[in-house]
């Protein structure tokens, strides 16, 4: 889907998100559309990018204002180089809150197993013990 301008439905059919998300992110300032004389928006291409960019970074856990860093809304003069390093310091964070986390659940996963066998090994001490009497 590349056109000139999209519209607020052409966006929100294309992203599967509601209207009223998309005039939420242009609250918070993460996009601005343009207005036609009916002030109805318009979006451009770069519109559509930075919703991308943003309903990905929403995906992977970011912030709302760790978006805009990493699209550059935060800093006025932010350049590609700097976007860049603010995209890969998040990104860095990230890895390490997943990271963390899957050890986590793999100790958790592990004391599960535990636990299991061990009501599954008394079940049966308990199931033997009722044939013998």
């Amino acid at each position: 889907m590349k056109k000139a301008t999209y519209s607020i439905s052409d966006l929100s059919s294309e992203f599967r998100i509601t209207s009223r998300s998309i005039r939420f992110y242009e609250e918070k300032g993460l996009i601005k559309p343009d207005r036609s004389p009916g002030n109805q928006r318009k979006y451009t291409n770069k519109d559509r990018i930075r919703l991308k960019l943003i309903l990905r970074g929403k995906r992977f856990g970011y912030s709302l204002d760790e978006i805009a860093k990493m699209i550059g809304l935060a800093d006025v003069d932010v350049n590609e180089i700097d976007q860049i390093r603010h995209a890969l310091a998040y990104g860095d964070k990230k890895l390490g809150e997943i990271r963390n986390r899957m050890e986590e659940l793999k100790a958790m996963e592990r004391d599960m197993i535990e636990v299991r066998q061990r009501l599954i090994d008394r079940l049966e001490t308990l199931e033997k013990g009722e044939k013998d009497v």
